[in-house]
């Protein structure tokens, strides 16, 4: 009985062994796969093809006026209405009258010296068509044309030194220049439209007492406006080398044509992109508005070397490169982009992109490219 129980723990025991010996080996081949497994990976690559292209660069911007003043009198007074009543987005053209200012008695005081220097050319006509009879003529429609609403003409040349001394003894040019600036004077109380253009804020209602520099309104040009565009900097040499943009409006449709004006002296660091200004002119039957945002567009921008490769492989510049099984960072230039493919330079034709964009892992030392499927 004692020798049956040693016979079957012997049995036992080697039964056992045997069993762990068959795991132990099942673990180690496991674990040289695992090992085999973390030190590989492939990846999808793709060949890089620099070809020669023309491309099309856009930019996104917004039209403002070329310029853009307040208005403001540079006398006091009470404001009163000028031709137009003025809101904010009334139009006016060039030489409107805008606002006055109250210069009834101003206005009194002129027509009394208008009527004094008619009474001393009326007083010395006589002794002109004696002593200058040939200069009778002018000096007399001279005085015709003096009228109360309107300014005096210009005074007549004269014909000699004695007809210039006679007429300077009479009292003629200093009554004459006298009222001139009284004309000056008084021109301050209104205020012309200097422009083609329309109203964007009103500070200020008729019947209202206003001082010298006052603000009254805020007007713009119409006829002349310019779109600011921000051109990244790396294309900033080609924009100012074409010199010219076609813009488009939100439905892509082509409004108007655009000239480089002048361009920014400082960066902008957060964008890496500089402000150019551009004119803008509007095509047939095409009204343009301050503030409307517009798409500027420029091509056949020719690029000798450029590659085109998915937008997947690219991020902040960079992209991987496929070199000896182990990836390689490399930086490109971005030039334009169309749906999932995206144009850069910095290429090599003989280079093997990689089309998603991966961090190397440490734990992967060999990496195995597998050509994408065109």
């Amino acid at each position: 009985m004692k020798k049956n129980q040693i016979i079957l723990f012997a049995i036992v025991l080697v039964t056992t062994g045997a069993l762990y010996a068959i795991v132990l080996a099942n673990q180690k081949e496991e674990i040289i796969e695992k090992k085999d497994a973390e030190t590989k990976k492939y990846i999808s690559v793709c060949a890089v093809e620099n070809q020669e292209r023309s491309l099309k660069i856009s930019s996104y911007g917004q039209i403002v006026p070329f310029s853009e003043l307040d208005i403001a009198f540079e006398i006091s007074g009470r404001l009163q209405e000028g031709d137009l009543f003025i809101k904010p987005g009334t139009k006016f053209a060039k030489n409107d009258l805008l606002y006055r200012v109250d210069s009834e008695e101003m206005f009194y005081n002129l027509n009394a010296r208008k009527e004094q220097l008619s009474r001393l050319l009326i007083a010395i006509l006589p002794d002109i068509s004696i002593d200058f009879n040939e200069d009778y003529d002018k000096w007399s429609a001279f005085l015709n044309d003096i009228k109360p609403s309107k300014l005096l003409p210009n005074l007549p040349e004269v014909s000699s030194e004695k007809e210039g001394l006679f007429i300077s003894s009479k009292g003629i040019y200093a009554e004459y220049w006298t009222i001139k600036g009284m004309e000056e004077r008084i021109s301050k109380y209104i205020y012309l439209a200097p422009f083609n253009g329309a109203v964007s804020t009103v500070y200020t209602e008729p019947g209202a007492i206003i001082n010298p520099g006052g603000r009254i309104a805020k007007v713009f040009n119409l006829e002349k406006m310019e779109v600011r565009l921000p051109i990244p900097i790396d294309f900033i040499d080609r924009f100012q080398k074409k010199g010219h943009v076609t813009f488009y409006d939100a439905n892509g449709i082509e409004i108007a044509k655009g000239k480089l004006i002048r361009t920014s002296s400082e960066i902008n660091k957060n964008t890496r992109s500089i402000d150019a200004y551009y004119s803008i002119d509007a095509l047939n039957q095409v009204s343009l508005l301050s503030g409307q945002y517009v798409t500027a567009s420029i091509d056949n921008l020719i690029s000798e070397s450029v590659a085109v490769v998915p937008a997947s492989a690219v991020k902040e510049n960079e992209v991987y490169l496929l070199f000896n099984n182990l990836l390689k960072k490399q930086s490109v230039k971005i030039i334009s982009q169309k749906q999932d493919s995206i144009f850069v330079e910095g290429l090599k034709n003989t280079d093997t992109l990689v089309v998603e964009y991966i961090q190397p892992s440490k734990t992967v030392k060999k990496y195995i490219g597998i050509p994408q499927q065109k």
